[in-house]
């Protein structure tokens, strides 16, 4: 006698379903050592809205190689927000940052310009042409509440 076909599998008796949980964007934090209040304050918002932001200001330690160590976190980097301001515009640094992201393949697309306080007030002039050529976020940066990052968040995670 054949024995009875077994019963369908109830969905308790079924494994539970395997939840990847998709590692955190990061994000290099280029500014002017100028802002790096200001850049604090960016970053804590920034975070908020799910993103690992490096900043060399906050990340980097007494007796760190500093070179090296910016240079890691701009490889591991998937996105790179630039603060411009006008420190920011006669840094070397940040110019040097920027100049790395536009030529990375990990920055495709997230390389995200943000100009704090009145544009009209920023000397385009100094950051490279290409920069003065992308869609920049614009920030009114008030010390008295949390920047509002979202949209500068949304754009970073709509390229991940």
């Amino acid at each position: 006698m054949a024995s009875p076909a077994p019963a369908p599998a109830s969905p308790r008796d079924s494994p539970p379903p395997v939840c990847y949980v998709a590692e955190t964007m990061k994000v290099f934090l280029a500014h002017a050592h100028d802002d790096a209040a200001l850049a604090a304050r960016i970053s804590r918002a920034l975070a908020d809205s799910g993103l690992d932001v490096w900043d060399p200001d906050h990340d980097l330690l007494p007796g760190d190689n500093w070179a090296g160590e910016v240079a890691r976190a701009l490889e591991e980097s998937e996105a790179m927000v630039v603060l411009l301001t006008p420190a920011a515009a006669s840094s070397p640094d940040v110019k040097r940052n920027i100049e790395y992201a536009l030529g990375a393949k990990n920055y495709s697309n997230r390389l995200i310009p943000v100009v704090v306080g009145d544009r009209k007030h920023f000397p385009t002039a100094q950051m490279p042409w290409i920069v003065r050529r992308m869609p920049w976020f614009e920030l009114d940066d008030s010390e008295t509440e949390p920047p509002k990052v979202e949209p500068i968040a949304e754009a970073i995670l709509s390229h991940a």
